[in-house]
């Protein structure tokens, strides 16, 4: 019973780590030292899902977007422009928040106590344009103008950025295949440099990697004003305490602009409001529905 209640309790973790479970637990491949190639990794996962981990069965969307703008054959997916205009549509950056392996690293190494948090960086509100900028420069700018002698561009951001690649990707990879130990290079020891410094400061700084670079959070977030999952406040009952600002740890002042493009979706906000005055409008649906029941 006890452990039921701590699930119910903490249930955006517990959706965490069963989605990355799922995604990223093909076993035999962190056994064997080799990638899964089976039919499910032409399907893409709403998260950042790095199709060189080995336990991953399917594949990222950023990756795969990048492999057909980089194709000599190919320079435009249906596939993947859809399901990303249908996530982002549905639930916008609930995905952050809720379903990417890398978004629940940096939550669990912010949870590391006895270190003082830092809430307000400095040049924050600029440093935000940095995912802009690594979207349309590394996931499409680059693969589609730079190509190598057979016609084939490559995928920038997973190979000089991601470190969410690395760490799920290169480290098992490596970790287990002398012969790739044997070529590693400055580029490895560039990646290196990139996710430590993303593990130090997602220590001090709630998730770094999504507020300042992550491209696929920066497509999402440009769905959540529209999205079918939005939040809604009742201004009726809003007083303005602000404290929803102050547990917002993505600093959305959520009584002002609830579906922020930074909002992750969590509901944090939601459980601290004192009049219940945040509802998403699934739940509102929800409530309308009962009323009309009665």
């Amino acid at each position: 019973m006890n452990l039921i209640n701590k699930i119910k309790s903490n249930i955006r973790l517990s959706v965490q780590i069963l989605f990355t479970a799922l995604t990223n637990g093909y076993l035999l491949g962190y056994a064997n030292g080799k990638i899964y190639k089976g039919d499910s990794k032409q399907i893409c996962v709403p998260g950042l899902n790095c199709y060189s981990c080995p336990g991953a069965i399917a594949s990222c969307p950023i990756g795969s977007l990048q492999a057909v703008l980089g194709s000599r054959d190919f320079k435009f997916s249906f596939y993947i422009i859809g399901f990303l205009m249908i996530i982002g549509a549905f639930v916008g950056r609930f995905v952050c928040g809720w379903l990417c392996p890398f978004g629940l690293v940096q939550d669990l190494l912010y949870k590391i106590p006895l270190i003082k948090k830092i809430k307000e960086v400095p040049y924050d509100k600029y440093l935000r344009f940095l995912k802009y900028i690594i979207l349309i420069v590394f996931v499409i700018i680059l693969p589609l103008s730079i190509s190598n002698y057979s016609g084939d561009g490559k995928p920038w951001f997973c190979k000089l950025i991601c470190p969410s690649g690395t760490l799920l990707g290169g480290i098992p990879l490596i970790s287990m295949n002398s012969s790739l130990r044997r070529i590693l290079g400055p580029l490895f020891l560039w990646k290196m440099f990139i996710l430590i410094s993303i593990i130090v400061l997602s220590i001090k700084i709630y998730r770094p990697f999504c507020k300042y670079l992550c491209p696929l959070g920066a497509i999402y977030g440009l769905f959540n004003k529209y999205s079918l999952y939005r939040y809604e406040i009742d201004y009726d009952k809003c007083i303005k305490c602000d404290l929803c600002h102050k547990k917002c740890d993505m600093n959305v002042v959520v009584h002002e602009t609830p579906n922020s493009v930074e909002c992750i979706r969590c509901g944090k906000c939601i459980k601290v409001c004192p009049k219940n005055a945040i509802k998403t409008t699934f739940a509102k649906n929800i409530d309308l529905n009962k009323k009309s029941n009665v």
